[in-house]
């Protein structure tokens, strides 16, 4: 996974009039943490801090008070309406070093004829992978799957350097049969009425 560079500055105001005087200037308010360091209070530019976003478990690359840190996003609070970044935390990650993080789970295939529908109990798997090798996704394939089936955990094959870390026998994907609809009570009455008539 290639490597973002972002600019950053290390912030020394805290506080709810701190944070809006950075997003007003359409910057986030982060902190960096990890390997038994302290934490250390950041601030990343907005916009580029959203693109960086879009690929999941993104490596970024900052400079903090002249030292290089290599980290990847851990928690990232949104605004409920606007959708945009309120805060960040960001873990600092070595090469080499093994990390657990959740990667997207997708399909390919189609199911068994018939009218049943896909159903993720899990849209992530939390896997264990080198920090500079993190996988974005990954792929199962659902063809000839009918009602009643289901795949769990363990039975998903990782990209190679990855390895399960969260409960191998939870339910990833199931699949269920469709319901039929049934008429509503209303128009049963209705239609009940018309006959009637």
């Amino acid at each position: 996974m290639a490597e973002i560079k972002l600019a950053n500055e290390v912030r020394t105001e805290f506080g709810k009039g701190a944070a809006r005087r950075i997003r007003r200037a359409d910057k986030v308010p982060g902190v960096v943490y990890g390997h038994g360091a302290e934490p250390v209070h950041v601030t990343l530019p907005g916009h580029e801090l959203l693109l960086a976003l879009r690929t999941a478990n993104v490596l970024i690359g900052l400079e903090i008070e002249g030292k290089s840190a290599l980290v990847i996003p851990k928690a990232v609070q949104r605004h409920p309406l606007k959708g945009t970044i309120e805060h960040v935390d960001l873990l600092t990650v070595k090469r080499g070093e093994k990390v657990e993080v959740e990667i997207a789970v997708q399909t390919e295939g189609d199911l068994a004829p018939g009218a049943n529908l896909l159903e993720f109990v899990q849209n992530t798997l939390l896997v264990e992978a080198e920090a500079t090798h993190i996988p974005e996704s990954v792929t199962v394939s659902v063809a000839g799957l009918d009602a009643g089936d289901s795949i769990v955990a363990k039975d998903i094959e990782l990209p190679k350097g990855s390895t399960l870390a969260g409960d191998e026998d939870a339910i990833v994907i199931q699949v269920v049969a469709a319901q039929a609809e049934e008429p509503a009570a209303d128009e049963a009455a209705a239609e009940d009425e018309a006959a009637e008539a």
